[in-house]
């Protein structure tokens, strides 16, 4: 009996550690994110309508993700702050790239643009038009650069 309790408590314990690794994704109204990044959309997409919203948990964090009718893809915080913004084959809007990244491609990859951009803690990386993808630290100097 003992060795049967041992096992279904072994068992019990996997089977919430694997659930506690699983993000719970949800859909949501564009009217449920936060007011931040609805501000974004409005002021850095104008004209734009968003086509879907998930609000992504886990036991660590919350996220949102959403779409916009044009395909841009976004992704914020729990805070609403952008940390993810891929407008495909399309440049991203110049007032979200950090200015020292924007004169960087623009004198080594002037016929290029910028179709992705991630903000992470320790800096930037961006995608190019032809498929480069180039890592920022947080003061702007160029860490990496993958053809």
């Amino acid at each position: 009996m003992k060795k049967v309790n041992i096992f279904l408590a072994t068992l019990l314990c996997m089977m919430l550690q694997t659930m506690s690794a699983v993000a719970h994704e949800k859909l949501i109204t564009p009217e449920q994110l936060p007011a931040t990044a609805k501000a974004f959309v409005q002021l850095t997409f104008p004209g734009q309508m968003i086509e879907y919203a998930i609000i992504d948990t886990d036991f660590s964090k919350t996220s949102y993700e959403l779409c916009l009718n044009n395909g841009v893809e976004m992704e914020f915080d729990m805070n609403g702050e952008w940390y993810m913004v891929d407008c495909n084959y399309d440049p991203v809007p110049q007032q979200i790239i950090p200015p020292v990244i924007a004169n960087y491609v623009s004198t080594n990859y002037s016929e290029q643009t910028i179709v992705k951009i991630d903000k992470k803690s320790e800096g930037y990386s961006i995608n190019l038009s032809n498929d480069v993808e180039i890592r920022f630290g947080s003061n702007g100097q160029v860490i990496e650069v993958i053809d």
